[in-house]
């Protein structure tokens, strides 16, 4: 069984980066701040990027569940995440330094740390005590490096039963990103891999330098406290959903039980995901 801890989802993007907006142009780009991106695959071309089309993409790499966070380039989803929530799909709140609003219908908090206003995390206690009061999990991307490990070291210490997971693996490719990793020496922090295609992509598939990352982060918090996430669809820029787990799945630097902690286990075990249905392989055009 494989958990995506880290993908994004809208119906509308409607998002700001540095204070500018973010919005839809058509054929998979969006307006971001100012500069045209290439936001999504081409063939998106409405603009919509909906849980039906996720949910095939999935099915066709057979992945079983997933975890929607959420991000500031993006605008708040909330109501939309809402009507996406199923058996198989776990989503989280928006936290926009301001008071959080009824969480009931969400699984988790989510805190674009490094995009904060203030970057203090101890000034922003709430969404912390809001998940660890509710039986949340807070998904929290940081800042690079180790500017806001010790604040976050601190929270973890705070709240020892709430569930945190660090994503991005740590902005791997960024100075003392292990600091980020080590986080996970704490019995509730985890941490997810969505992004790190992103961060390796200069190298590309099959990214031999992400898979030595996640060996050198196993070597200091062991296996059982690392977690994979795609990032989807961002990273389908650039390469095929099936091709960010895959990237994982055939290498041989990892072994095979590893492979199961990371790709499943450790994921459904946080998020506690049940009755997941394994999806069944459809052979494809181009295989014999």
């Amino acid at each position: 069984m494989i958990i995506d801890a880290h993908a994004h989802l809208w119906k509308k993007q409607n998002g700001i980066v540095n204070g500018k907006p973010v919005f839809d142009i058509g054929r998979g780009r969006s307006n971001f701040g100012g500069e045209i991106r290439q936001m999504m695959p081409p063939y998106m071309t409405d603009g919509e990027n909906t849980a039906e089309r996720f949910l095939a993409n999935m099915d066709y790499a057979g992945v079983s569940g997933a975890v929607i966070t959420q991000e500031y380039i993006d605008g708040n989803q909330d109501e939309y995440l809402i009507s996406c929530k199923s058996d198989r799909i776990k989503i989280c709140s928006l936290y926009e330094e301001k008071p959080l609003g009824d969480i009931k219908n969400f699984d988790g908090i989510k805190l674009c740390a490094g995009r904060l206003r203030d970057k203090n995390l101890l000034n922003h206690i709430e969404p912390f005590k809001v998940a660890n009061e509710n039986g949340k999990f807070i998904s929290i991307d940081l800042a690079d490096g180790a500017e806001q490990t010790d604040m976050m070291q601190k929270i973890a210490e705070m709240f020892p039963d709430l569930r945190i997971a660090v994503g991005h693996f740590g902005m791997v490719t960024r100075d003392d990103w292990q600091e980020q990793i080590k986080l996970a020496k704490n019995k509730n922090v985890f941490i997810e891999s969505g992004g790190i295609t992103w961060l390796f992509n200069s190298e590309f598939y099959p990214y031999p330098s992400a898979v030595d990352a996640i060996n050198e982060a196993a070597d200091l918090v062991g296996f059982e406290k690392l977690m994979w996430g795609s990032d989807y669809p961002r990273t389908m820029t650039a390469i095929t959903y099936k091709m960010s787990l895959d990237f994982v799945k055939k290498t041989t630097e990892i072994s095979e039980a590893n492979k199961e902690l990371f790709l499943g286990t450790n994921a459904v075990n946080f998020y506690g995901f049940s009755n997941l249905p394994v999806p069944e392989k459809i052979r494809n055009m181009v295989e014999d």
